[in-house]
């Protein structure tokens, strides 16, 4: 009887551990750069997500063509699920091949980490030209590179998204997601190519990320609290944005966000809140810090724009009901080239109130005389170092 108890035992601590390496190759994978690998991809993410141990999917270095690929959970693997991405994945430019409309898609995970030396490559060049968005409001939305849905305690790291036909990154309804040492490259003219778009999510740290792109190089949307976002290398693209908000009813609010230690060269806006103009319903900005960021050659350094219509086409334009309060401006330096430095453009209904500018040196780099700042609805508070000087409203 005790051999037989030890037997069972060992079956079953045995069938807990199981888990180990699953290779892609192993799964029918070709790497050839030509043959759609993504039903080999989806295989070995099955096998690995049904395990019941710790799981490691293998990319190995080579060339991989994939069409939409969903590594959907939950998983049975404990305590998580690691990617050794080391390989170069390449999205097919037929559209046909994205049905959902997202490329890599991560969703109702726990525990996962996506990490290597690998690259996502969007092929986005070949798709750009359809992206009528801001001309056509019935367009239809480009893949995004990666998109993770309900993603918790995960971890990416060390990856390159390259060229990505939308958003780099997209990433919603997750809880404590850590972001490190990422590069994000496409051109500065890429249409809608933000690096990372964060929205609805908690506990969200991005740290170490280089990013050139042709749009926000991070914009973080509604329903945010405790976001950490540092150490980024940022341009071109359009800088860091909160924003936009207030476009669709129930929104949720945005709180406890900080974005420091960074540098900014060459972008359109350095850190900019935007919401617009005719929001439907009111949300609220609150408990944010944007503090030790290197502005070079930036055309628009400081932004708050509560009047966001990039179309032209809003009509009533009513006050914004996206209230902005406690938003802290320190040690923000550099060079900028248009005619204001400073723009606080505040809601009428919602006036900013809280506002603080602490050492605040942006000196001008344009052709002629420059104006300091420009401001309407705003209660501010400065101290330090103020140039251009304070705005008056």
């Amino acid at each position: 009887m005790l051999k037989l108890a030890l037997l069972l035992c060992f079956i079953y601590f045995n069938g807990i551990a199981q888990g180990g390496n699953f290779n892609v190759m192993e799964n029918g994978a070709k790497a050839d750069g030509k043959t759609d690998d993504a039903k080999a991809f989806e295989a070995t993410w099955k096998a690995a997500c049904e395990s019941s141990g710790p799981a490691t999917i293998l990319i190995p270095k080579g060339t991989y063509l994939l069409g939409a690929v969903k590594f959907h959970g939950p998983c049975k693997a404990v305590p998580r699920i690691t990617i050794k991405m080391d390989g170069y994945l390449k999205a097919d430019t037929n559209l046909n091949k994205f049905p959902s409309g997202d490329w890599v898609t991560f969703a109702w995970t726990n525990g996962l980490t996506v990490s290597g030396t690998g690259t996502f490559d969007g092929q986005g060049a070949a798709i750009w030209h359809l992206n009528d968005c801001q001309q056509n409001e019935k367009c239809k939305l480009l893949p995004v590179n990666l998109k993770f849905v309900s993603a918790n305690n995960t971890v990416v790291n060390g990856i390159t998204s390259l060229n990505s036909k939308n958003f780099h990154f997209g990433v919603v309804e997750s809880h404590k997601f850590r972001v490190t040492n990422l590069k994000i490259v496409a051109p500065g003219d890429s249409p809608n190519t933000d690096g990372m778009h964060v929205e609805r999510c908690s506990d969200v740290t991005i740290q170490n990320v280089q990013i050139a792109t042709g749009d926000d190089c991070i914009s973080l949307g509604q329903g945010l609290s405790n976001v950490l976002i540092s150490s980024i290398t940022c341009g071109p693209g359009h800088g860091i944005s909160i924003g936009s908000l207030g476009k669709y009813p129930g929104e949720k609010d945005v709180t406890g966000l900080i974005i420091r230690d960074s540098t900014i060269t060459g972008t359109m806006n350095g850190v900019r809140i935007k919401s617009w103009a005719n929001s439907p319903s009111p949300s609220a900005v609150s408990n944010v810090t944007f503090e030790n960021i290197v502005l070079k050659e930036v055309s628009n350094p400081i932004i708050i724009d509560q009047l966001y219509c990039p179309s032209g086409r809003c009509a009533n334009q009513v006050p914004s009901l996206v209230k902005i309060s406690d938003v802290s401006f320190k040690n923000i330096r550099g060079t900028y080239l248009s005619d204001v430095a400073v723009t606080l453009h505040c809601s009428l209904g919602f006036p900013c109130q809280g506002l603080k500018f602490q050492d605040i040196n942006l000196q001008y780099r344009g052709g002629r005389a420059a104006a300091a700042s420009s401001c309407m609805n705003v209660k501010a508070v400065y101290s330090g170092t103020q140039v251009p000087g304070p705005c008056v409203a």
